[in-house]
């Protein structure tokens, strides 16, 4: 059996990560979740993330501000924007900078688990064996 895929949810809102992190949990991902972009930096320099799950605006170092330090400190992560806060600026922004989709929330369950895996099975076919 193959390894879960390894989730980080980076989200200022408790509530919202947590049930989003027990949700993708049940649905076999190995999740963590941390409720801001310096607490993730912390966390990949521990231990790397397949997918990130990122929120745009939060206090402190924003979505937009931590991307490119996540992609920089985990390289081989994808990074999935998941915003309550629809922007097309930002959006284009987020894309260009090096996420890999933009997601706005609510998010089914169902459509969050298929882009994970989308991201996670893109970057596994691109990967030098």
């Amino acid at each position: 059996m193959a390894d879960p895929i390894r989730v980080l949810i980076v989200d200022d809102e408790e509530r919202f990560r947590d049930t989003l992190g027990k949700l993708l949990s049940r649905h076999g991902f190995s999740v963590r979740t941390v409720g801001g972009g310096q607490t993730a930096l912390d966390l990949l320099a521990q231990a790397p993330s397949d997918v990130i799950v990122l929120d745009v605006k939060m206090p402190g170092l924003s979505g937009e501000q931590a991307l490119p330090l996540l992609r920089a400190a985990c390289p081989e992560a994808e990074v999935l924007v998941l915003t309550g806060h629809a922007s097309v600026d930002i959006a284009s922004a987020m894309i260009a900078g090096g996420a890999a989709d933009y997601l706005l929330k609510p998010c089914p369950t169902e459509e969050l688990e298929g882009a994970i895996r989308a991201v996670y099975d893109r970057r596994q076919a691109t990967r030098p064996r």
